[in-house]
């Protein structure tokens, strides 16, 4: 099929937001000059699009109801059933649903990319579906993964499973809340700000934030590129750590991974804590939202990680809060340059894009007043920072990433896991329907002041149940080098073994 060539009148409309000035004569030539170009792209559209092949038979599924869906925490049911052996044979799993099923409806919590379905598998849920693993569904997430509440999601908010009526977290909201539900057995999180750390510590959940790179992002709708992070929320460090060993590896589609270094998470598990150096952050400490609940809870774990053996100190890293700043223009021109702009998919990369995503996702401009509040926020202050300086903050704040990454790394050349809260606060109750603008965002940001740095510089970040206050969840997060995942694991499961953590 031949693509639609332009008239001289578009393409000296073309000129001129492109701040040039084209004769009539100077159009017709320059059109002339374009079509062999144009004959390429037909050559192009031609050719059937290189995807992965879908392995393991489906349906569609359904949307489920409300007494069927009573946190809201499913966006659509569905079973996958994968290999009949392997590390995951028997487990169900949930899938956030910025995550490719194919043939399974995804919209990523946004009212303008619903009725896309997928045609291939992300390589996380092939990866599952080899290890044995049953997909039963599509878990709800925050409008276009931007919040760290879970009342932006336009199939409505999910609730959570501890206390009805209050904030389960987000992004990946859904998916901690079916895990802790007991819905599913596991389920996969995205993490661009806190997105799988966040709502395992409201709804008592472990999740991993693995290093930049672990986890193939190839088929995972992006926010940006830099800051992309997938990963595995579960009830246990077990099975924790048995989710990484299956999706963890190069896939050679994905240009987040550089050189990926993949361990048997599941054989540290016994090792113990003695003798372990964790550093504990005081800069974690000093969040000014901080609820002095919270911070009890994580010092009183603290003090038992210290009777079993870890060397306790305190550690100070003055970089946490520039790392946290950073976000802003990594985070806000990076997603409206990528995510927006570039249509979901974004330019300059090679790896696996998905052509019908970017077309369906492209629809945005024609229904733009039906984004969230929060993407709106982000957008604004991107699209600011491209126009008005063109994108030089974008540009300074990666370059200043990488002295904020050597001054964590420093640190953890003295200790082996750095330790703070997750989030500084408890789960919040969900905003009215009437809640004012200002209220609805700061819900939904609120609580990224320790999370949102470790996306930048791409450490691996765990957080773990360690408590509760008048009956919710408190986390407390570990953070290790680079491809630590197994310290933070075997941290994880000595304070697991040794304490329950829903009597603290």
């Amino acid at each position: 099929m031949a693509i639609e060539r332009p008239t001289p009148e578009q393409l000296d409309a073309l000129a001129q937001r492109l701040h040039m000035h084209l004769t009539t004569e100077q159009a017709s030539e320059y059109l002339a000059l374009m079509q062999p170009s144009f004959d390429a792209y037909d050559l192009i559209d031609a050719q059937p699009d290189e995807i992965p092949p879908v392995r393991y038979p489906r349906d569609a599924g359904l949307r489920p109801s409300k007494a069927d869906n009573p946190l809201n925490a499913w966006y659509y049911r569905t079973e996958v059933c994968g290999a009949s052996r392997g590390k995951l044979a028997g487990r169900t799993v949930a899938l956030k649903d910025n995550i490719a099923l194919a043939g399974v409806p995804m919209m990523n919590g946004a009212s303008t990319l619903e009725g896309f379905v997928p045609s291939f598998d992300a390589t996380i849920v092939s990866r599952l579906l080899d290890a044995g693993a049953t997909i039963t569904g599509k878990a709800t997430c925050e409008h276009f993964c931007l919040s760290g509440g879970s009342h932006t999601s336009d199939p409505g908010p999910v609730h959570n499973p501890r206390r009805h009526g209050y904030i389960a977290g987000g992004s990946s909201s859904g998916s901690a809340a079916l895990v802790a539900s007991g819905a599913v057995d596991m389920a996969i999180g995205g993490d661009q700000g806190g997105s799988i750390r966040i709502p395992s510590a409201f709804c008592g959940t472990y999740g991993m934030k693995p290093t930049h790179g672990l986890v193939p992002y190839s088929g995972i709708m992006p926010i940006e590129a830099t800051v992309d992070h997938a990963g595995p929320i579960t009830a246990n460090v077990y099975d924790n750590a048995l989710m990484l060993e299956v999706i963890a590896g190069a896939d050679g589609l994905d240009p987040r991974q550089y050189a990926p270094v993949v361990e048997p998470y599941t054989q540290v598990l016994d090792r113990g804590v003695r003798g372990l150096r964790i550093g504990v952050l005081l800069q974690g400490f000093q969040l000014p939202n901080l609820d002095p609940r919270v911070a009890d809870k994580v010092r009183f774990a603290i003090d038992h990680l210290q009777q079993l053996g870890a060397q306790v100190s305190e550690v100070s890293i003055a970089e946490h809060g520039l790392a946290g700043a950073l976000w802003q223009p990594i985070g806000c021109e990076g997603l409206t340059a990528q995510m927006m702009h570039g249509n979901g998919m974004g330019f300059n990369w090679k790896g696996l894009y998905d052509v019908a995503l970017l077309d369906k996702h492209a629809q945005w401009r024609e229904n733009a007043d039906a984004l969230s509040a929060t993407l709106k926020l982000c957008m604004f202050v991107g699209q600011y920072g491209l126009e008005r300086y063109h994108g030089r903050y974008y540009a300074k704040a990666q370059n200043l990433a990488r002295r904020v990454r050597a001054a964590y790394d420093q640190a953890l050349s003295d200790y082996d896991v750095l330790l703070m809260p997750t989030v500084p606060i408890l789960a919040q109750p969900l905003p009215s329907a009437t809640a004012s603008l200002t209220d609805y965002v700061a819900r939904a940001f609120e609580m990224i002041g320790n999370t949102a740095a470790f996306d930048v510089t791409g450490h691996p970040a765990l957080s773990i149940p360690c408590g509760q206050v008048e009956g919710l969840p408190v986390g407390m997060m570990l953070v290790a080098r680079h491809y630590g995942e197994s310290t933070l694991y075997q941290a994880a499961a000595a304070f697991e073994a040794s304490i329950d953590w829903q009597h603290l």
